[in-house]
Protein backbone atom coordinates (compact mmCIF):
# COMPACT_ATOMS: atom_id res chain seq x y z
CA UNK A 1 0.00 0.00 0.00
CA UNK A 2 1.60 3.44 -0.57
CA UNK A 3 1.79 6.50 1.72
CA UNK A 4 -1.10 8.68 1.02
CA UNK A 5 -0.41 12.38 0.38
CA UNK A 6 -1.78 14.89 3.22
CA UNK A 7 -0.89 18.63 2.09
CA UNK A 8 -2.64 21.80 2.44
CA UNK A 9 -2.96 25.05 0.18
CA UNK A 10 -4.09 28.57 0.63
CA UNK A 11 -6.89 30.01 -0.75
CA UNK A 12 -6.27 33.52 -2.02
CA UNK A 13 -8.30 36.19 -2.43
CA UNK A 14 -8.94 35.51 -5.87
CA UNK A 15 -10.31 32.24 -4.64
CA UNK A 16 -6.46 30.87 -6.26
CA UNK A 17 -5.22 27.93 -4.28
CA UNK A 18 -0.83 26.31 -5.50
CA UNK A 19 -1.35 22.46 -6.12
CA UNK A 20 1.12 21.00 -3.90
CA UNK A 21 4.25 20.28 -5.78
CA UNK A 22 3.89 16.20 -4.73
CA UNK A 23 -0.03 16.39 -5.76
CA UNK A 24 1.59 17.76 -9.63
CA UNK A 25 4.43 15.35 -9.77
CA UNK A 26 1.54 12.12 -8.81
CA UNK A 27 -1.17 13.39 -11.44
CA UNK A 28 1.42 14.50 -14.55
CA UNK A 29 0.05 18.02 -14.09
CA UNK A 30 2.74 20.61 -15.55
CA UNK A 31 2.22 24.47 -16.56
CA UNK A 32 -0.56 25.43 -18.80
CA UNK A 33 -2.61 21.76 -18.00
CA UNK A 34 -6.02 22.43 -16.87
CA UNK A 35 -7.23 20.28 -13.86
CA UNK A 36 -10.67 18.76 -13.31
CA UNK A 37 -12.79 18.83 -10.35
CA UNK A 38 -15.34 16.70 -9.89
CA UNK A 39 -17.82 15.21 -7.35
CA UNK A 40 -18.00 11.51 -7.14
CA UNK A 41 -21.64 9.69 -5.35
CA UNK A 42 -20.34 9.27 -2.37
CA UNK A 43 -19.43 13.42 -1.88
CA UNK A 44 -15.78 13.26 -2.23
CA UNK A 45 -14.52 16.13 -4.56
CA UNK A 46 -11.61 14.60 -6.56
CA UNK A 47 -9.33 16.99 -8.52
CA UNK A 48 -7.35 15.28 -11.61
CA UNK A 49 -5.49 16.08 -14.76
CA UNK A 50 -7.98 17.26 -16.96
CA UNK A 51 -6.60 15.18 -19.62
CA UNK A 52 -8.76 13.60 -22.18
CA UNK A 53 -8.40 10.51 -20.38
CA UNK A 54 -10.02 12.23 -17.09
CA UNK A 55 -12.58 14.54 -19.16
CA UNK A 56 -13.38 11.29 -20.41
CA UNK A 57 -13.95 9.31 -16.90
CA UNK A 58 -16.58 12.21 -15.90
CA UNK A 59 -18.13 11.97 -19.19
CA UNK A 60 -18.91 8.61 -18.61
CA UNK A 61 -19.66 8.87 -14.98
CA UNK A 62 -22.81 11.62 -15.62
CA UNK A 63 -23.63 9.68 -19.18
CA UNK A 64 -27.83 9.50 -18.83
CA UNK A 65 -27.34 11.81 -16.44
CA UNK A 66 -29.81 15.00 -17.94
CA UNK A 67 -32.27 12.25 -19.37
CA UNK A 68 -33.10 11.08 -15.87
CA UNK A 69 -33.65 14.33 -14.48
CA UNK A 70 -35.64 15.39 -17.08
CA UNK A 71 -33.67 18.18 -18.17
CA UNK A 72 -33.62 18.35 -22.12
CA UNK A 73 -31.86 21.32 -23.19
CA UNK A 74 -28.57 23.73 -22.12
CA UNK A 75 -31.02 26.03 -20.71
CA UNK A 76 -31.77 23.63 -17.96
CA UNK A 77 -28.06 22.67 -17.11
CA UNK A 78 -27.56 26.67 -16.97
CA UNK A 79 -30.23 27.19 -14.45
CA UNK A 80 -29.41 24.14 -12.44
CA UNK A 81 -25.36 25.88 -12.59
CA UNK A 82 -27.24 29.56 -11.51
CA UNK A 83 -29.15 27.98 -8.60
CA UNK A 84 -26.52 26.11 -7.21
CA UNK A 85 -24.31 29.33 -7.39
CA UNK A 86 -26.55 31.54 -6.01
CA UNK A 87 -30.09 30.18 -4.49
CA UNK A 88 -33.41 29.46 -6.06
CA UNK A 89 -34.14 32.81 -6.55
CA UNK A 90 -30.98 33.24 -9.28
Amino acid sequence: MSEAILDLSTVTTNGQVTIPAEVRRLLGIKPGNKVLFFQRANGDVVIDNASVAAIKEAQAALAGVAEKIGWTSDGDVLEAVMEQRYGADA
